[in-house]
């Protein structure tokens, strides 16, 4: 018998979430460590990655299973977030204008300015010095 998994790509910054979506009945695992242990007293974080499951109402109905590489915790949280709200849609396609309306569904392309030569960082000139 095949299990039901919904799955959802992520990606912020450098951080890249893949998350698998089962039927059950709410533990959230990221790579293979629970959602307070991985962030530990990151509340804010917590909720983020948190916020589709919530905003749709359906944190008690799906496990979540992440596996997140690259990046800090701010930027993975943020990927975790993406990967979610898409795997929330491929399960119930109905839950998308909620999501689309809240944000969750668009990609935060900010990434990092490449350093440039001559400079000693992406705009950060040397010193200047009369003598």
């Amino acid at each position: 018998m095949a299990k039901v998994q919904y799955f959802g790509t992520g990606r912020r910054k450098t951080s890249v979430a893949r998350v698998r979506l089962l039927p059950g009945d709410g533990k959230f695992m990221i790579n293979g460590r629970t959602l307070d242990d991985f962030f530990g007293g990151l509340d804010t974080l917590k909720m983020v990655a948190k916020q589709p499951l919530t905003l749709t109402g359906t944190e008690n109905q799906f496990d979540v299973i992440v596996n997140v590489h690259g990046g800090g915790f701010t930027g993975q949280s943020g990927a975790i977030r993406l990967g979610i709200a898409r795997a929330l849609i491929e399960a119930d396609p109905n839950l998308r204008p909620e999501l689309k309306r809240a944000g969750y569904l668009t990609r935060d392309s900010r990434m990092t300015e490449r350093k440039k030569y001559g400079l000693k960082k992406a705009r950060r000139a040397p010193q200047f010095s009369k003598r």
